[in-house]
């Protein structure tokens, strides 16, 4: 199966022209798209991971995961480059294992993108609720997806170009924050009941070093979506790789920057289980009424807003090729007339996500916040797609040894399979130490498959109309 663009026959290009995207993305503004998907995890949710590992162990937590995402990154570019499909994983999970590795793999990144938003959404409204305490941060988290709904559907390169300089502004505005705080960097502070709220390390403290694999994984998650523009990229084979490679670079030096810079601040207990950690850090340092601190606010909006949008960008693009392959309702591939924009896509997964907005009775349970069980079923997305994606490309690599890789993983098969090992480990201690979110993400497959066994005919419709390819 050949998923690049090439010319239709005739009598399939009037069906196929409301099902294609347009080709507009450079290098530049996929890397834009690469780190703004992530950027916000440099925000808030990490300090989530304060809560059970302390700061040391989650150091040691969150360079592994690292790890784990610098090996998958250059392993899965080489899928990228070789199958540019807007259904990213699904398309690589098909053709490797046919149409129901496609669904478990399209199913998981879905839920990954789909419920990444609103944990974003809400620490907007946290951000704002700081500016504007009268301001009910869910009806802010709602504004902003109004917003950038609308946004997305006037066009990739508005929404691109939006995404490239948010982004920017999102990195200044980090190293602005490491640079404020750093005259009252002590490692004192950082260190101080460092290994899950004790001096010395112990076996708690090894076992809060794995249930903080969800918030060490939020530093990272979401870069994968590059994948998902993959058609709309001018020459996706040699812009992808750059913008992965580059991307998770930046991506790694700043984590580890932010984080100990911001424990190093001050207490940092106090900034474990909060929204936004790093205006109550500079609190520490230049007190609540400084210049900087506002600043920091209204800067921080864009670190938010990056991974905000453009993660939008890749719900919509996820559910548009899974509709278009027939594995969600055909309607949902729908692109708009005039903005060549998958305009349904974007409204469907924003109604999903405002729903999880003001669904705490539903979300915040097992003794965790609405947001940190957001962040981890998202995390349960993620890492099972992860792990199917590695095996596709092992799979691939035997099944189709002649399909052409513009980009083949380095080390191979190390690189890919250290990152599938560690996938393996990050999901089985999440599901230890989340069952009622590992139940639901379960059963949200499970659902999903039923769904993928009652509409057979949708599928061979999509094949036989062109839309999905054998």
């Amino acid at each position: 199966m050949n998923y690049e663009s090439k010319p239709q026959q005739v009598g399939t290009v009037p069906h196929r022209e409301h099902h294609e995207l347009k080709q507009t993305l450079g290098t530049w503004q996929l890397w834009g798209i690469a780190v703004g998907l992530v950027i916000s995890g440099e925000y808030f949710g990490w300090s989530y991971g304060w809560a059970s590992a302390g700061t040391l162990g989650f150091v040691i937590t969150a360079l592994f995961i690292a790890a784990m995402y610098t090996t998958f990154i250059f392993s899965f570019t080489e899928l990228t480059t070789s199958i540019p499909h807007a259904g990213g994983p699904f398309a690589y999970a098909r053709q490797a294992f046919g149409p129901a590795g496609g669904f478990l793999a399209g199913m998981a990144t879905l839920v990954e993108f789909v419920f990444a938003p609103p944990a974003i959404a809400l620490a907007i409204g946290a951000y704002l609720h700081v500016q504007f305490p009268e301001l009910n941060p869910k009806h802010a988290a709602m504004g902003a997806y109004l917003v950038f709904m609308a946004l997305n559907i006037l066009g990739v390169q508005v929404a691109a170009t939006f995404e490239l300089c948010v982004t920017l502004l999102a990195i200044f505005e980090l190293l602005v924050f490491m640079g404020v705080v750093s005259p009252g960097f002590q490692w004192s502070n950082f260190m101080r009941n460092g290994w899950a709220g004790a001096d010395q390390f112990s076996l708690g403290a090894f076992h809060g070093m794995f249930a903080a694999i969800p918030f060490a994984i939020w530093f990272f998650l979401a870069i994968e979506g590059v994948a998902m523009a993959a058609e709309e990229a001018k020459n996706p084979k040699r812009s992808i790789p750059i913008a992965y490679v580059t991307g998770i670079l930046t991506l790694v030096a700043l984590a580890v920057g932010v984080m100990v810079f911001a424990g190093a601040a001050g207490d940092w207990t106090k900034l474990a289980n909060i929204n936004d950690p790093l205006p109550q850090a500079m609190k520490y340092i230049v007190g609540e009424h400084s210049g900087w601190l506002h600043m920091l606010v209204w800067l921080g909006l864009f670190g938010l807003v990056a991974s905000f949008h453009g993660i939008i960008i890749g719900y919509s693009r996820q559910i548009f090729a899974l509709a278009r392959a027939g594995y969600l309702p055909e309607w949902l591939a729908k692109v708009h007339p005039r903005f060549r924009t998958p305009h349904r896509a974007i409204l469907a997964g924003g109604v999903v996500g405002i729903a999880a907005i003001y669904s705490d009775e539903l979300i915040q349970f097992g003794g965790q916040t609405l947001t940190a069980n957001i962040v981890t079923m998202s995390v349960f997305g993620a890492i099972v797609m992860y792990i199917v994606s590695m095996l596709a490309l092992f799979k691939l690599r035997r099944s189709h040894p002649q399909m052409e890789r513009p980009f083949r993983a380095p080390l191979f098969p190390y690189f890919p399979a250290f990152a599938l090992i560690a996938a393996v480990i990050s999901l089985a201690t999440m599901v230890y130490f989340n069952v009622l979110v590992a139940v639901v993400f379960a059963g949200f497959l499970l659902i999903g498959y039923g769904y993928f066994l009652m509409t057979r005919d949708q599928r061979e419709a999509a094949l036989a109309n062109g839309l999905l390819e054998e």
